[in-house]
């Protein structure tokens, strides 16, 4: 693991089936030894604590940072208060070391990426003709007129082993797998 991890994208449109890739992902990297982590960004409002919990309450009161810890997990939640959203890069550097960071969302990052597109998604038009860190499509259906790589959506395996090839994973020794 490194400092400065590698870094995927995943893209498309509301619907378009980055959550289900992206867990697949993680799971076929994970079941290979990796490390991974995750990075979702969202474009609504979000909470990951109850109402009435002691966390909701502690934030509620004005908490900047509230922290849950236990023996299994623990999370940090802060509050920007009106703070503008931390950028991308600022996000990364609170990762924990790891081999990869697969990221959901984030579309404008110029990082590599792939663009899922599902015919049930909000909106069919392609990202990939104008974003350049594009670097393959995973489809539902067929897709034509482009030079990238195209993917069935649903094929975890080639898009890892493609993912793989494109970060430069290495590979991991029987020692650390």
């Amino acid at each position: 693991m490194t400092a400065t991890p590698r870094i995927f994208g995943i893209s498309g449109w509301k619907n378009s089936g980055k959550t289900g890739l992206a867990v697949r992902l993680v799971a076929e990297f994970t079941r290979r030894g990796y490390r991974i982590s995750t990075i979702k960004h969202a474009h609504h409002d979000f909470d990951i604590d109850k109402v009435g919990a002691d966390s909701y309450r502690h934030r509620e009161a004005g908490a900047h940072e509230v922290t849950i810890v236990s023996g299994t997990r623990y999370a940090i939640m802060h509050e920007l208060r009106g703070a503008p959203e931390p950028s991308f890069a600022e996000i990364l550097a609170r990762i924990a070391p790891c081999d990869l960071v697969l990221i959901e969302g984030y579309k404008r990052e110029p990082i590599p990426k792939i663009e899922a597109r599902r015919l049930e998604a909000k909106s069919r038009e392609p990202l990939a003709p104008t974003d350049p860190h594009i670097v393959a499509i995973a489809a539902d259906h067929p897709v034509t007129g482009t030079d990238l790589p195209v993917f069935d959506l649903d094929d975890t395996m080639a898009i890892t082993d493609f993912v793989t090839r494109v970060t430069g994973l290495p590979p991991l020794s029987p020692a650390t797998a």
